[in-house]
């Protein structure tokens, strides 16, 4: 029989949410265990764009971004599956850096500060306080859900979101390259396609993130081919035509994740407490999900902190942290998903774009709905 470790707290995958919780959580002396399923450094699927409002967070763990000389994001630039351009200056703006890079930063510094992160571990269920895993039998006092957009953990939790009836917003692909190009380094683009998007903007190493949304009806109309998806669909606009002939690929090959949803999601299954895109997902067309990840993160171990200090208890940290994180980011979803819904639609997102060209601060204003204040 394996061996049952037993902790304060365990995570369940360690990306931008779960690994920042782990710091904090550990910086106040907890015992702490992260498991991944993937090991250090590796890429995921992400647009690789964070606002601002994470600077001073990030620093505050260690993350060195002022001498990273990463690239500051200042200007958006979007365009239809026609080639009608919107561009505006972002108020508060955002940096560019790979998750390959940030991860793995945050990773160095969990084991620093004492944090056991088991990579290469998946979890298989999690029954009361009991986690089984590939490597073993661990047990958690409070267990906590940052497993990202989609996971096998969704499907033996038996989540609400996956259920048929709310299946409108879940069947997306997203599809990531790292690619050259010569392209202003301060500006986002969001490039509109056949039911999907496309982003782009610089991160480090004079390195562009290409990454892309679309709907997984247009992939099975290309017969999965995602090649071709690209010649039939993205490439109708004419700036991602450029970009796809002319900006090489840095990968082998695309990174891809499939069935996303976007519908809203639950703060809890059963004991486990969930942050990050776990516990929702805004519409990458918003370009913000960094930071609310990261931002979920400072929410909840907020409030974990005050239970391990005797402050309250753990019914009053679930009630609490719901609350907080709906008077942070439940109208910056409902307003991601109202935007999206504008987009994708060749007629419509010219119309649109039409709309609010003459209109700025009616685009200063939605950009601002789906943005938070630093914290």
């Amino acid at each position: 029989m394996n061996q049952q470790l037993s902790y304060q707290f365990a995570i369940i995958g360690g990306g931008l949410a779960g690994l920042t919780l782990a710091i904090q959580l550990r910086k106040k002396g907890c015992s702490v265990i992260v498991f991944e399923k993937e090991s250090y450094p590796f890429h995921r699927v992400c647009g690789e764009y964070i606002s601002m409002e994470s600077w001073r967070f990030l620093e505050q763990l260690g993350v060195p971004l002022s001498t990273l000389n990463l690239p500051k994001i200042t200007n958006l630039t979007i365009s239809s599956p026609s080639g009608f351009t919107l561009s505006r200056k972002l108020d508060l703006g955002g940096f560019g850096i790979s998750r390959y890079l940030l991860d793995n930063i945050l990773y160095s510094l969990a084991i620093e500060n004492g944090v056991i992160v088991n990579q290469n571990c998946t979890v298989l269920d999690v029954q009361q306080q009991l986690i089984t895993t590939t490597m073993g039998n661990y047990t958690a006092s409070i267990i906590l859900g940052s497993w990202g957009k989609r996971s096998k953990m969704d499907a033996v939790l038996v989540r609400d979101f996956l259920q048929p009836h709310n299946r409108k917003l879940s069947n997306y692909v997203g599809v990531k390259y790292h690619v050259k190009a010569d392209l202003s380094n301060n500006v986002i683009e969001l490039h509109n396609f056949k039911n999907g998007y496309c982003g782009i903007s610089k991160i480090e190493d004079d390195r562009y993130c290409m990454c892309y949304l679309v709907s997984g009806s247009e992939l099975k109309k290309a017969g999965g081919n995602i090649k071709k998806l690209e010649e039939t669909v993205l490439m109708k606009n004419p700036f991602l035509k450029k970009y796809f002939t002319q900006f090489p690929s840095l990968f082998e090959k695309p990174l891809t994740i499939s069935q996303i949803s976007f519908e809203s999601k639950s703060m809890t299954e059963g004991n486990i407490l969930m942050l990050g895109d776990a516990a929702g997902l805004i519409t990458p067309l918003c370009g913000n999900g960094m930071s609310m990840a990261l931002h979920s993160s400072s929410l909840i171990a907020q409030q974990l902190i005050k239970h391990i200090d005797g402050q309250q208890t753990f019914s009053e940290v679930t009630i609490n942290y719901q609350q907080n994180w709906n008077f942070h980011f439940a109208k910056r979803l409902k307003m991601g998903r109202f935007i999206q819904s504008l987009f994708g639609n060749s007629n419509l997102t010219d119309l649109t774009i039409g709309l609010l060209k003459p209109f700025p601060f009616l685009t200063d204003a939605l950009i601002k709905q789906t943005h938070g204040k630093p914290f």
